[in-house]
């Protein structure tokens, strides 16, 4: 995992190109997938890894993979839940997010699909997304669950101690 201050995830990441990788995607997606499972993780986006690629994966039976993601549509009911991050070890903040996501796909094969996730794949596949996009999930906070959360993330260090 890369220091929640890298750079690489402040940066948007470039499509995937399934016509010269220099990386195997089946692989990828593999070592993505074991690292997201070593840290319990629920999702888990490549420059999270500091790798430079336009994938994520997401927990599920089977796991899901996702390269050069596209949200091509978002349902209308917004749902506030908490969310954490890997990068952000110990930090969790209340989110509103769509409860019901479009999306299209390319998985490790080549084979691009455009399907409809809701609840927590979808929520999740949103904040994997976004760090695709170089965003923050802090980002999509209010600034009073921003506050909240940081309250709450420097009691949880002194706890720590």
């Amino acid at each position: 995992m890369v220091p929640e201050n890298s750079a690489i995830l402040k940066t948007k990441m470039e499509r995937f190109d399934f016509s010269n990788p220099s990386i195997d995607p089946s692989e990828l997606a593999r070592n993505l997938t074991e690292t997201m499972l070593h840290y319990n993780g629920v999702g888990l986006a490549a420059n999270q890894c500091g790798l430079p690629y336009r994938i994520f994966v997401i927990k599920s039976n089977p796991v899901i993979a996702c390269f050069n993601p596209i949200i091509v549509a978002t349902g209308d009911k917004q749902v506030l839940l908490e969310e954490g991050c890997l990068s952000y070890p110990g930090f969790y903040i209340k989110i509103k997010r769509p409860q019901a996501i479009k999306i299209r796909f390319t998985m490790p094969n080549g084979e691009t699909v455009t399907n409809v996730y809701s609840g927590l794949t979808a929520r999740c596949i949103m904040h994997e997304y976004d760090h695709l996009e170089g965003l923050s999930f802090k980002a999509r906070a209010t600034q009073y669950h921003r506050d909240k959360a940081n309250k709450d993330y420097k009691l949880y260090l002194r706890r720590k101690k």
